[in-house]
């Protein structure tokens, strides 16, 4: 592939990813999909009711072994173009960093899963070190070379979706944000900018949704808290805060004690739905809900952002089923992750809409 037409098909990645998301999802045809939507997932990823953040216990693992395919294999040639002075790029993300690079764009650190079971009596994520990047290197190449339409080798490669030992995964976690007052529940809605962002431009997600990694490089073993991860979302997505950690301490963070205070007064609750992985490029999705009450949310976010630095924000979105369903059901073109977190939101509105 040259650079020509490596920059063609990643321009029709760019504008036909939900069209591309339904493609793959044939490709895996014996694989449980969460609820009604095209999100893989395994059995043990689906709880049977919403779960307590902090019920959710991550293990660590310095030094796991590396997974069997990287994306710099003879697989991957066919999406690692050749420059004009004959040398191919050694990996997709450096092909995508030298000839298409979306604004949002650093190969920072971040945590691998490696396993994890949410349904058993004590519900866990197996963690370990990783970079952005690796993710890059196998799961947006796998989708630009389904775009290409000439035949899916790395994919094969790869083989089962579900299987971490197989591939980086680095996990993102996905979390809706209700806003709950009484009989008029909304949330909010995020059209990803396919100029800004590396992964799903284009598509409709939920909001907040970042990959799960430290606040700094310095503190990867201190910041191996989900918690930790959704309040720097929520300061970044919504209100349009810097994603420079290196100073902060967050104990002393007044935006997150504010928040923490209103977990512990039960304000706010928050909950673990799911887990799934994008059949288009086999991004992994923990499925989170953030349910503030309506004053605090107004409050919290009297501030919100309509752009920030990944997409458009829609906020008041009503929480109810006529405008749940496309947005399900494949009619809007949705992230499969947003539709899965929504389709179980809304399969558990009870339990998560009722004040404790």
């Amino acid at each position: 592939m040259t650079v020509e037409e490596w920059r063609r098909v990643r321009g029709l990645l760019g504008g036909r990813r939900h069209e591309l998301g339904r493609v793959a999802g044939r490709l895996y045809p014996e694989v449980a999909r969460v609820g009604s939507t095209s999100l893989l997932c395994r059995p043990e990823w689906l709880p049977a009711g919403p779960l307590p953040l902090d019920t959710v216990e991550l293990t660590w693992r310095n030094d796991p072994p590396p997974p069997a395919v990287t994306g710099a294999e003879s697989a991957s040639e066919g999406v690692r173009p050749v420059r004009p002075d004959g040398r191919r790029f050694r990996t997709y993300a450096e092909a995508l960093g030298e000839l298409a690079p979306p604004a949002v764009f650093e190969n920072r650190p971040c945590y691998g899963l490696l396993g994890a079971d949410l349904r058993g009596p004590r519900a866990e994520l197996r963690m370990g070190p990783a970079r952005y990047f690796d993710g890059l290197d196998v799961g947006e190449a796998v989708a630009h070379e389904l775009a290409a339409g000439h035949g899916t080798p790395l994919r094969d490669l790869v083989g089962d979706p579900l299987d971490f030992t197989r591939r980086p995964a680095r996990p993102a976690i996905t979390t809706l944000t209700l806003r709950r007052a009484a009989g008029d529940p909304r949330f909010l809605l995020h059209r990803r900018d396919p100029a800004k962002v590396a992964h799903a431009g284009g598509l409709l997600q939920v909001i907040p949704v970042g990959v799960f990694q430290p606040l700094s490089s310095a503190s990867e073993r201190d910041d191996l808290d989900l918690w930790r991860c959704m309040v720097r979302e929520f300061n970044e997505e919504l209100l349009g805060g810097d994603e420079e950690y290196d100073d902060l301490a967050f104990d002393q963070w007044d935006f997150a004690t504010a928040l923490g205070t209103a977990l512990v007064s039960g304000r706010l609750q928050v909950h673990v739905l799911g887990l799934g992985v994008d059949p288009l490029t086999l991004a992994v999705d923990l499925l989170t809900v953030a349910v503030f009450d309506a004053d605090l949310f107004d409050e919290t976010f009297h501030d919100l952002v309509s752009v920030n630095a990944e997409g458009r924000v829609i906020r008041d979105v009503p929480f109810q089923s006529d405008v749940i369903e496309p947005l399900v059901d494949g009619t809007e073109s949705m992230q499969p992750a947003g539709a899965a977190v929504l389709d179980l939101a809304w399969r558990h509105r009870h339990h998560l809409l009722t004040r404790p």
